[in-house]
């Protein structure tokens, strides 16, 4: 019986570190406003462009795409991309985390813990939308916050393009202590630029 409440918690745990490292590796490798603006091509930064093919004959088929989805997901569409990815990886490690809490036999320690990763989770995603919410009420063009256990990245676009002003650090600092609790430490924030 202890073996298996072991194996219980090794499942919770696993999750909840998947999750993380999803939201982590989203943010990492999402190409920068810079792109989006025109600053610098998707040749000159030797990324590629979503819907960017090329022929055989070595041509770009920038006609390929009718739909018009060649644009890189930087800007606007960075954010909408983001709170999408992090609602993905949030609603499988919420059904991976009710898989076991619902698995016949699971023990009642395990099942609790399922519980409190769910409501943890759940908690993370209000707080996650509250700030956003603040945060471009305060005057920002977007905001997406991704929070982990012990702290939390906001990334922020400014509506002139222009970098944060310590100002502007303080005033998002203010927004997320106040709606998270968490100490100025754990707080990390960022330009998308």
């Amino acid at each position: 019986m202890r073996k298996e409440s072991l194996r219980k918690n090794a499942v919770v745990l696993t999750v909840l570190v998947l999750v993380g490292a999803a939201v982590f590796i989203n943010w990492k490798f999402s190409p920068t406003a810079e792109t989006a603006n025109g600053a610098v091509s998707g040749e000159e930064s030797g990324r590629k462009l979503l819907g960017q093919s090329t022929l055989v004959s070595g041509e770009g088929d920038s006609s390929a795409d009718p739909a018009g989805e060649d644009a890189v997901y930087t800007g606007t569409d960075y954010f909408a991309s983001a709170r999408l990815t992090r609602q993905q990886a949030r609603d499988s490690a919420i059904e991976l985390l009710q898989k076991a809490a619902d698995e016949e036999g699971a023990a009642e320690e395990a099942a609790t813990e399922a519980s409190e990763g769910i409501q943890a989770l759940a908690a993370y995603t209000l707080a996650e939308a509250q700030i956003e919410n603040l945060v471009t009420a305060k005057g920002y063009a977007d905001c997406v916050a991704f929070m982990g256990a012990e702290s939390i990245s906001v990334v922020v676009s400014t509506r002139d393009g222009a970098a944060l002003t310590s100002a502007d650090v303080a005033k998002i600092t203010d927004i997320t202590m106040t709606e998270t609790g968490y100490p100025a430490s754990a707080i990390k924030i960022m330009a998308a630029n």
